[in-house]
């Protein structure tokens, strides 16, 4: 005959522990398989609601790798007393795992742990779990019930890392742009105006709309360019081909040959000279960089400049 299947029903935690500290605290630490099998952690309990050096943590452990686990309970709502309770003994017991349980995970909170595992390095690890108490409809006995609320992912380390990365870049970027507009304005006012910024490029105008002198530095390259952008690739094919006519004297101005790009399979066109072999992130090619960008730049300004203010009129509207 089929087994008989009976309904699940929701017990208040406090009819199961009627004190936190001293009911469940203590019963978690007698019976820390529930929450092994939940985390996939083999915590061994060291210490129950008691003090590691000036702290009183509900439950301070350590599993089979040495990591060390500090637990915080709450049969209530998560508040902001907790969250602070629980980062301060992580940090001042050199602890690298918190996992804070739960009767009524908050969204805010629950935000703040997924932060902290995407920007906390990989060793260290964040669990909010929610516990219930529950029996079957028609039998005496409870059980608890464990949920990850929010936990720790490779996913969401990786995603962490690619923030951070991200984040680098930025910063890496602006110093960069911050001393090179200083050396640039030891030699010439093209930067004057201009701030540094996140972007792997700056822009130096030259007199008309979609027609600009770029300065770009990747991990790559320097290179300094002639960028045509009208946002029409018919326009801007035109105004490259009417350079393009122009090579010749544009680059004995230029005073070296340069790299002519239509890109056909592109909107915009481009007229480039670069310096390979040198990279923003590495703060060593910096004055290689600097050098490089800044003498063609300047002599770029120069070549283009009156071309494009003198055939201003001639080109597509």
């Amino acid at each position: 005959m089929p087994q008989s299947i009976g309904r699940i029903q929701k017990v208040d935690l406090r009819e199961i522990w009627r004190r936190e500290a001293s009911d469940f605290t203590r019963w978690l630490a007698g019976n820390i398989d529930y929450l092994n099998e939940v985390i996939d952690v083999d915590i061994a309990v060291q210490t129950v609601e008691g003090n590691v050096g000036p702290y009183r943590v509900d439950i301070y452990g350590e599993d089979g790798a040495g990591n060390k686990i500090i637990i915080e309970n709450q049969l209530e709502k998560t508040d902001h007393t907790h969250l602070g309770q629980i980062l301060t003994y992580l940090v001042n017991l050199d602890a690298n795992i918190a996992i804070w349980i739960t009767a009524n995970p908050v969204e805010e909170h629950r935000q703040v742990i997924e932060w902290l595992n995407e920007t906390t390095p990989d060793d260290m690890r964040f669990y909010l779990i929610k516990v219930e108490g529950i029996r079957i409809e028609g039998q005496e006995s409870v059980a608890p019930l464990f949920t990850v609320v929010e936990g720790p992912t490779e996913e969401r380390k990786k995603i962490g890392a690619e923030k951070k990365e991200h984040a680098q870049r930025h910063t890496v970027r602006k110093e960069f742009w911050a001393q090179f507009i200083e050396a640039m304005n030891q030699k010439s006012p093209l930067c004057q105006n201009i701030s540094p910024g996140t972007d792997a490029w700056i822009s130096i105008a030259l007199g008309s709309s979609g027609i600009t002198l770029n300065l770009v530095a990747t991990r790559s390259f320097g290179r300094a360019e002639i960028y045509i952008n009208r946002g029409d690739a018919e326009k801007n094919k035109e105004i490259f081909d009417y350079f393009c006519q122009m090579k010749d004297k544009l680059e004995s101005g230029f005073g070296a040959p340069l790299v002519w790009e239509r890109m056909e399979d592109r909107v915009t066109s481009r007229i480039k000279y670069q310096k390979d072999g040198v990279n923003i992130f590495n703060q060593e090619d910096w004055p290689k960089m600097n050098e490089f960008m800044i003498d063609a730049a300047i002599r770029m300004h120069k070549a283009f400049r009156e071309p494009v203010q003198a055939f201003r009129s001639k080109l597509p509207k």
